[in-house]
């Protein structure tokens, strides 16, 4: 189903959002995705000084990421509320905050704690960077081009953070990797206070207590039981408790949109392709990026035995090219539409998913480099198309709660990636056995992302609105 809403702009004190601006917003997302590359290439370290097991490492990346995406719903519409560039700068001061907490962290279980207090500053500061690019640039093509730059922002964190952590790691600890963002932390509220103007605020009063929490129990069960069913067994009581839970609080969740009068996720929203399959889409992409980086960081060190700088440096050319194509997509995607960037990224992660298989059999560092390419040049293709669809498919009322719900999916993605990834890899001790696993893991992914590009092959999006 083709989309062609055409809302009238609504007033904005933020028409016209220039460089500066777009800077100190685009600044804010940078600091979130450097936060997560960062943190994959510390993982050996922290287990090390802290005597953390592989389970221990996988929540140390989805605490995080589970309270990002739990609360990014409830987060849209809190923006909507109170202004997003409220919402960004309380983000953005908890993310700060967070990080300190989390240099601070004297054992793996305080760690994941100060790790899921910093996942709530992303939830309010993403959708707001989101929403005050729509309201800042009017202009569709201009529009289509800021959220290239805003995309490519991510890439350039998610391309510096592997070389950036392996440095500070090997000079002062994995400890430093979290303090860096309390300067920069600072830095990005004081542009934001000087350059970017507020969103207008709704006066609606939306109110979904019970549909929030269904969200958290949802998917904090279905993490748990992912990431802990290896060690207890999947068969167990308890795995398949969290596994019923899961089931159960989903199901309530939908039951409570469905008869809200405010619901948290209008499910209407849904009955277009055009605005259902982005959402899809954003789900698989993060499983596969975020699974990657996951068991790739693993495989250097701990395989390889690279150290930490060098295993940053042999994960550039993934963060790298996914930095440099997003920063350029946006233009194609105003140029030829969303759907055609989207197959070709989609179908070029796959392709690039299934070199690392062979390099990863093979031994062979130019496969794996030409893989990480691949899945880069996929990626970054595909997020500015991807989010631009989402902006096209809605009228610019309903904006800040499709750009947190496209987030939410991208977390969610993520947040399965790294569990189902890290249940499928063999021990860290065991080269034979963590190969295999990582043989299946790969696997997988590849088909994932061969079925997305194929899913909206299928599906007809609009062109820049």
């Amino acid at each position: 189903m083709l989309i062609e809403q055409q809302a009238a702009p609504a007033p904005t004190e933020n028409r016209g959002l220039h460089a500066p601006g777009l800077i100190a917003i685009c600044f804010g997302f940078f600091m979130v995705i450097l936060d997560t590359s960062v943190v994959n290439v510390a993982l050996p370290a922290m287990q090390h000084d802290l005597h953390g097991s592989l389970e221990g490492l996988q929540w140390v990346v989805n605490g995080y990421t589970l309270t990002f995406a739990s609360l990014l719903l409830s987060a849209g519409t809190f923006g909507d509320r109170l202004g997003h560039k409220r919402a960004f700068l309380i983000g953005y001061g908890l993310f700060t905050g967070a990080s300190l907490l989390c240099s601070l962290a004297p054992s793996l279980n305080m760690l994941i704690a100060a790790r899921v207090l910093q996942g709530v500053g992303p939830a309010l500061l993403v959708p707001g960077s989101l929403s005050l690019i729509t309201h800042g640039f009017q202009h569709p093509a201009q529009r289509a081009r800021a959220v290239g730059i805003w995309a490519g922002s991510s890439g350039i964190g998610l391309a510096g953070g592997p070389v950036i952590g392996g440095m500070l790691i090997e000079a002062l600890g994995w400890r430093s990797i979290f303090l860096l963002n309390v300067p920069l932390g600072l830095l990005a509220l004081v542009l934001t206070m000087r350059f970017v103007g507020e969103t207008p605020r709704t006066t609606v009063r939306k109110r979904d207590l019970w549909g929030q929490l269904c969200v958290i129990v949802a998917l904090g069960t279905l993490t748990y039981a992912l990431i802990e069913g290896r060690g207890q067994g999947w068969l167990s009581t308890q795995i398949i408790s969290m596994f019923l839970l899961c089931i159960g609080a989903t199901s309530l969740f939908l039951l409570i949109e469905m008869r809200h009068s405010t619901p948290m996720l209008p499910l209407r929203l849904f009955s277009s392709a055009a605005f259902s399959m982005p959402i899809l889409i954003g789900s698989v992409l993060n499983f596969g990026l975020y699974g990657v980086l996951f068991v790739l960081s693993l495989f250097f060190q701990d395989i390889y035995h690279y150290p930490a700088v060098l295993a940053g440096i042999a994960l550039l050319p993934i963060t790298v090219a996914t930095g440099l194509t997003a920063l350029i997509s946006g233009r194609i995607t105003a140029r030829l539409g969303t759907r055609r960037p989207m197959i070709a990224g989609l179908a070029a992660s796959c392709l690039g998913t299934l070199l690392l298989l062979w390099g990863q059999s093979d031994n062979a560092i130019l496969l794996l480099a030409g893989g990480e390419i691949a899945i880069g040049l996929g990626c970054g293709m595909t997020v500015p198309a991807m989010t631009t669809a989402i902006l096209n498919a809605v009228p610019s009322s309903q904006v800040g709660i499709a750009s947190a719900l496209l987030n939410a999916s991208r977390q969610v993605g993520g947040v399965l990636g790294v569990a189902i990834v890290g249940s499928l890899l063999g021990s860290l001790n065991e080269r034979s056995a963590f190969l295999a696993g990582m043989h299946s893991a790969l696997l997988l992914v590849a088909l994932l992302f061969l079925l997305g590009s194929v899913l909206t092959s299928t599906t007809l999006l609009s062109k820049s609105k």
